[in-house]
């Protein structure tokens, strides 16, 4: 990628045409996170770090913004699942990268402050061992040959030699398998060369390894302080950052009952990271099975919302689907806020007196914010102000808790049209009655992590 003055030399032109074809095939993958891993820098050695602020942005649960080089080995693919752009069948402009033309852009990116990492995937080329080949290769040339620091994320392919995907994980930050889709079903019939128990498999053998190594790790850091100095014990490598995969919504019809519940038995089960959602994108001369039109992109956030709430907010995904209707989640609220409507016995709830478990239920509350009450109210009672002080959206909030100097109106948890009130464009929440007079309520944001 070094400019020359003057002319532009053919293979530059052929780099950059193969890297628009690339990146641009990769944009359908949403697993592209760094987050999690180990700390590295390279102040000792090598070249790059994973502590940096971050042409792919992503974003952090911790709400860094993180860049990678998100792109394809190669677009081609021997196989010929029905939802993909890259299928056999496709009539689309065709690339592929050389292991060394990789390389060179990862660090040639990274040099110069474009990236802090690269996430690597590929269409299947000849085999499955050798596109795992030709992917290792790439993540050992950098490790190895160029000391590279930076993160590593690797779409593995499930086919492949379990010491492919061994090796893999010595070199990779992250590994990641793509269910596909959330119905064993349904990938049957999208994607037949696609063997949904073997996919399984593989996951399995990933989060052994994983165990393993940190099991590993833990007994070598015992090792090193007992011997207080001595020589450093060896602890293996293997995907510090874990495992994560990708479904895509809307290819099938399967419901959002479905998804959720494939995600709870995949977090279980395999120990994941996290479980990234792709809305079905139509795609040029799809077959008569795929739905000629894309799903509405609210039901990806509110799918990402609601696994936020199995992970960190305590949430069944029975819990989670309840707030909808016929197995779908309710696309004009956030899934929290769509679960209190359907279960407002429960409150209001007293933020000065109930437990973590109980504030963590309460609309409009983060995790965070939830953190900080628990801390402050063991100094002083908590008044709305406090809460407004926090940034917490009191609008969505005021019905569903009491504080030192608010009470919801009474009646206002029985009011039929209660829902209405409290949708996003719905009016100004001091006229309804929800809030304290003087007490401004904040716009309402779709965050698509944040707080539910």
């Amino acid at each position: 990628m070094t400019p020359y003055p003057g002319t532009i030399r053919r293979r530059d032109v052929e780099l950059r045409e193969k890297l628009e074809i690339l990146a641009d095939a990769a944009k359908y993958d949403a697993s592209c996170a760094s987050s999690g891993t180990e700390k590295r820098d390279s102040r000792e050695g090598g070249l790059g770090s994973t502590e940096g602020m971050g042409i792919c942005h992503a974003y952090a649960p911790d709400g860094r913004c993180i860049s990678l080089l998100k792109v394809l080995l190669t677009n081609a693919c021997v196989f010929d699942c029905a939802y993909c752009i890259n299928r056999a069948s496709s009539n689309v402009r065709r690339a592929r990268f050389s292991v060394r033309e990789i390389v060179n852009l990862t660090l040639d990116f990274y040099r110069r402050n474009y990236i802090e990492g690269l996430f690597l995937s590929s269409g299947i080329i000849r085999s499955p061992d050798y596109t795992m080949e030709q992917l290792v290769r790439v993540a050992r040339e950098l490790r190895e040959t160029h000391g590279f620091r930076g993160y590593i994320h690797l779409k593995t392919i499930p086919d492949a030699d379990p010491a492919l995907l061994a090796e893999a994980g010595r070199h990779a930050d992250r590994l990641s398998i793509n269910v596909e889709l959330p119905a064993a079903e349904s990938l049957k019939a999208l994607a037949p060369e696609k063997d949904g128990a073997r996919i399984r498999v593989a996951m399995a053998g990933l989060r052994s390894r994983i165990e393993e190594a940190k099991e590993a790790r833990a007994e070598a850091a015992k090792v090193r302080v007992a011997m207080s100095g001595g020589p450093r014990a060896a602890a293996p490598r293997f995907a510090p950052a874990g495992q994560s995969t990708q479904m895509i919504v809307g290819a099938d019809a399967s419901t959002d009952e479905t998804v959720l519940n494939t995600s709870a038995t995949l977090y279980g089960s395999y120990r994941l990271r996290r479980v990234y959602f792709s809305a079905y994108s139509p795609i040029p001369d799809a077959a008569a099975i795929l739905p000629p039109v894309a799903p509405p992109l609210v039901r990806e956030h509110r799918l990402y919302q609601a696994d936020w709430l199995l992970r960190f907010y305590g949430f069944s995904a029975a819990e989670v689907i309840s707030g909808g209707e016929g197995g779908m989640l309710d696309l004009e609220l956030d899934p929290k806020l769509a679960w209190a409507l359907k279960n407002r016995w429960i409150f209001p709830l007293d933020v000065n007196r109930v437990d973590r478990e109980a504030l963590l239920r309460v609309p409009g509350l983060g995790a965070k914010t939830v953190e900080k009450i628990l801390s402050a109210r063991r100094v002083r009672s908590f008044r709305m102000a406090d809460l407004a002080r926090l940034r917490v959206n009191l609008r969505k909030v005021a019905p569903f808790i009491t504080a030192a100097d608010h009470r919801p109106r009474a009646g206002l948890l029985d009011r039929a049209d209660l829902r209405g009130l409290l949708l996003p464009e719905g009016g100004l929440a001091e006229r309804a009655g929800l809030l304290p007079l003087g007490l401004p309520s904040r716009p309402v944001q779709l965050p698509l992590f944040g707080a539910a």
